[in-house]
């Protein structure tokens, strides 16, 4: 009953310039991401109110062709995974999925930690399982590309994670605790901008 959020957010991708120029010039529309271990399942992912971390994001991935493109966002009809209420649809998806390996001899998968961190950076279980609430047992089998896109149970997915170091002994704050946006209803999108620096004179409202 209270999964529509009537507030709009702002949310940055990280990209490549040419990518930027598409979007921003020539008004072309941002790719979905179709991965198996997509975090928060298929869609057009955004950084939350970070435009550093999205610019960090980008440059670490394209190097000197990074570039970022702001958003602004009407979540629609949310799986807001920051909500305890979500805790039952995800219990009821996981099972689906379970259910469905079993009866068809696939196996399970699995998230997977990143080689260099200990941050769980390859989340293939948890793609699958919000894949499966989104499009239901008959899709599973199917490529992104073949699914009918007018159909996800969800406009979008809101998640938050923890990642990075603790800033101090014995903390519970971890460095790169994020919040991300997965779109899987491009109208969520309201509009596309080119993110700017704060005038220094001007304090920050």
């Amino acid at each position: 009953m209270y999964e529509k959020l009537p507030n709009l957010v702002i949310g940055f991708h990280g990209c490549t310039k040419k990518t930027h120029e598409k979007v921003l010039t020539l008004h072309e529309e941002l790719k979905a991401s179709a991965n198996s271990y997509d975090w928060l399942g298929n869609g057009i992912y955004f950084w939350e109110n970070k435009l550093v971390r999205a610019q960090e994001w980008a440059k670490k991935r394209y190097g000197s062709e990074a570039a970022v493109i702001g958003a602004t966002i009407d979540l629609g009809y949310c799986l807001n995974l920051t909500d305890s209420a979500s805790e039952q649809e995800l219990k009821n998806g996981y099972k689906m999925l379970k259910m469905l390996c079993e009866l068809t001899g696939a196996e399970l998968p699995v998230n997977r930690k990143s080689n260099k961190t200990k941050d769980v950076l390859l989340r293939d279980l948890d793609c699958a399982v919000i894949q499966q609430i989104q499009f239901g047992q008959e899709n599973l089998d199917k490529s992104y590309e073949e699914i009918n896109h007018n159909s996800p149970k969800y406009d979008s997915v809101r998640g938050v994670f923890t990642e990075g170091t603790p800033p101090y002994p014995g903390s519970a704050f971890y460095s790169k605790t994020h919040i991300q946006i997965c779109v899987c209803n491009p109208n969520c999108i309201k509009g596309y901008f080119e993110p700017r620096n704060a005038m220094k004179n001007y304090r920050l409202p």
